[in-house]
């Protein structure tokens, strides 16, 4: 998938499914997709699972997931060792890598909105390793406009996946 417009996905595609397509679209790994949900003033990974039970993020906080729910705006990073970010969740093993290979170099977030503009949550592209040039080529303005393509297809998605959980009784 090369574009955001082929991006799809039927009702019967699950967190991890859709998540794969977009992994596919920026040519990462599985693991180097993330989704938060925005609950109430937290917002809470969706995927990867091993990160669901690693705690949530502030939206009042200074964190980039968190920036980009209060801004509504997307952001690159091609040096985010140097941003200021909760790394406490890159120590969390994922899949079958290692730490050295959680260690996110580059990063893109964008917002995913409803129709009428609220946040429903937040989609992040990484590349991870342990220097910059291990971790792939830096993301550029038009991979950023792709993924906030895709963030507005994920709105469905997410909107859809909340309302599942609403109905079963869930948070």
């Amino acid at each position: 998938m090369q574009d955001a417009e082929p991006f799809s996905y039927g009702l019967e595609d699950t967190v991890d499914t859709v998540c794969g397509k977009v992994a596919d679209a920026f040519r990462v790994k599985q693991t180097e997709v993330a989704l938060l949900e925005l609950r109430g003033k937290l917002l809470h990974f969706v995927f990867p699972a091993e990160l669901k039970t690693a705690g949530a993020i502030p939206i009042s906080s200074s964190a980039v997931a968190a920036r980009t729910a209060q801004t509504k705006k997307a952001e690159l990073f091609n040096s985010f060792t140097e941003v200021n970010h909760f790394s406490v969740f890159e120590l969390v093993k994922i899949g079958d890598s290692g730490l050295d290979d959680q260690v996110i170099q580059k990063l893109m977030s964008a917002p995913i909105l409803n129709s009428t503009g609220d946040v429903l949550g937040v989609i992040q592209i990484s590349r991870k390793g342990p220097r910059p040039t291990i971790a792939g080529p830096d993301f550029t303005a038009a991979d950023l406009q792709k993924l906030e393509k895709i963030a507005r297809f994920l709105s469905r998605f997410v909107a859809r996946s909340r309302a599942r959980a609403q109905a079963a009784g869930q948070p």
